[in-house]
């Protein structure tokens, strides 16, 4: 099997750990509107890998909801596999990929859980139909056939005429960056990768790392 094409990088230029931001929120915000600019599906979906209640390693997709000095905010139901696993081990990586312009960005830190007053004017503004389908889910929980659809119009009965508030079961984490690493494609698998890590004093250390 022969490799796909490889999408042209959005700068050309190669990285250099002198040249990216010292600060690696900022750099971020840098190529997240870079990779919205060059028509980058969906640049705000995240992996999100955790440590399973059993020990082993689960990931999955989820939506950048927000993003300041304490790091990359999701929202999730609280009763969630990943919430469950999240309350043992708060210890996460995430994986942003941008094919379109063949760049990644990986990042590893803590998950902490948001107050209610974030969650709750997040939740204010998302569409009416988001906010029926988390009351009626039961994420990750095992339902027949019919069960969803049963609970789905209990909900919007209950709902009928008023705004559904925000459960007590759903809520939102902000990942804090422990390292983050900028990945951008070169020829012949050459890619370039610039690290950074926090030093002891709050202060970040940036390194090329080999490909």
């Amino acid at each position: 099997m022969t490799d796909p094409p490889t999408p042209s990088p959005v700068d050309p230029s190669p990285l250099d750990p002198t040249l990216v931001d010292p600060d690696p929120i900022v750099q971020f915000r840098w190529w997240f509107a870079e990779a919205g600019r060059a028509g980058v599906r969906q640049p705000e979906a995240m992996t999100l890998a955790s440590v399973a209640i059993d020990g082993g390693a689960d990931a999955r997709t989820v939506l950048l909801r927000g993003l300041d000095d304490r790091g990359f905010a999701f929202y999730t139901n609280l009763e969630s596999a990943k919430a469950r696993q999240l309350a043992a081990n708060p210890s996460v990586a995430l994986v942003f990929h941008w094919r379109e312009v063949e760049r990644q960005v990986r990042v590893r830190g803590i998950a902490h859980e948001l107050s209610d007053a974030e969650a709750t004017t997040y939740w204010d503004g998302r569409p009416r139909g988001h906010r029926i389908g988390a009351w009626a889910s039961p994420q990750s929980e095992v339902i027949d056939g019919d069960e969803l659809s049963a609970r789905l119009a209990e909900v919007e009965a209950r709902f009928a005429n008023v705004e559904p508030p925000l459960p007590g079961f759903w809520g939102g984490y902000v990942v804090g960056v422990d390292e983050l690493e900028l990945w951008q494609g070169r020829k012949d698998r050459l890619h370039d990768r610039v690290r950074y890590r926090r030093r002891d004093n709050g202060e970040w250390l940036r390194e090329r790392l080999a490909p």
